[in-house]
């Protein structure tokens, strides 16, 4: 097994270059500059001139590529042109907000699609199984930014149960377990809005795989033999169902972390999601490379991650 992912791994690295190299010349073709705009207009423009020739912007493609690829095996992921600071300094600033928030919606999200989805396959056609449709339905089409906003306006300014931005508020306790509370707090709204929307795939196949595995022989077997309903569901029919779906865990928890631009927009969250939006509005090609190249990574992971629980959840199954 440790051979696969060293193997896998190591098939990984040509994935990285070609797609490093594909992000740095989708940014470098975005009209614009980081600097234009940024600074007062009424600056000489050969002040302009001079700021970009040190950033090295007229340089060929490839001279910048290359140093800058030099620099990522270095550690270096450049200088933010908006925030004058390191991007590796940027991005430790926020990864752990967004990553948080991923867990958090991942958790969420499984506690609600799971025993949703073995009650609509055990209860099919029934009046729990056209309930848990009908939400199916409406999660899969309501859109992220309406659904976010309904919930931002309701149980944020409205009700004022939760926080409406921020990762945790200016007057808390710095450190201990009120400020650990205060961090919950500020992860419940947005979180909860994106497990919501999230459960539809998750419900619905699961929904298909306990209804097939009702009919499979192992099932009839075991209720032929007398084992009660619910622990012929619980240990046979939904281990059985669940296996695909613990595999898909790392990928899905990668595309949170990669999808959540609109989340952290919409509830002003600090995490690289915000920061990945702001950097493209203000033509930061640092940093929207270096996250660019962080997600695909995290992606390329996140695949390994649901080969791996695959073939730990089920010992029969090894990646190949």
């Amino acid at each position: 097994m440790w051979k696969t992912i060293l193997r896998r791994v190591v098939l990984m690295i040509p994935q990285v270059i070609i797609l490093s190299i594909l992000i740095f010349m989708l940014a470098k073709l975005m009209p614009g500059d980081p600097f234009t705009g940024q600074i007062n207009p009424s600056v000489d423009p050969k002040v302009l001139e001079a700021l970009k020739m040190k950033a090295g912007l007229y340089d060929p493609w490839p001279t910048q590529y290359l140093r800058w690829l030099g620099n990522l095996f270095h550690g270096d992921l450049g200088q933010s042109f908006i925030y004058k600071i390191p991007v590796t300094d940027l991005l430790g600033q926020r990864v752990g907000n967004t990553v948080w928030l991923s867990l958090f919606t991942a958790v969420i999200a499984y506690l609600i699609a799971l025993p949703l989805g073995l009650l609509s396959g055990r209860y099919e056609d029934s009046w729990i199984d056209k309930a848990v449709g009908i939400y199916s339905y409406f999660t899969f089409a309501v859109p992220l930014f309406v659904f976010g906003l309904m919930m931002l306006f309701v149980f944020g300014y409205r009700l004022e149960w939760f926080p409406t931005s921020g990762t945790v508020d200016p007057s808390a306790a710095v450190g201990g377990f009120t400020e650990f509370i205060n961090r919950a707090e500020h992860l419940v709204l947005p979180s909860l809005t994106g497990a919501l929307l999230s459960t539809t795939i998750t419900i619905q196949y699961l929904r298909s795989q306990v209804i097939d595995a009702k009919k499979l022989d192992f099932v009839r077997t075991a209720r032929s033999k007398g084992v009660p309903t619910s622990k012929v569901f619980s240990r046979h029919i939904f281990r059985n169902a669940s296996l695909p779906i613990a595999s898909n865990l790392g990928f899905e928890i990668s595309g949170l972390i990669a999808g959540s631009v609109v989340i952290e927009s919409i509830f002003s969250y600090p995490g690289i999601g915000q920061l990945f939006l702001q950097s493209i509005n203000q033509l930061d090609y640092t940093v929207i490379t270096a996250l660019v190249l962080i997600l695909g990574v995290v992606t390329l992971l996140g695949m390994l991650i649901s080969d791996i629980i695959m073939s730990l959840v089920d010992p029969r199954i090894r990646i190949q």
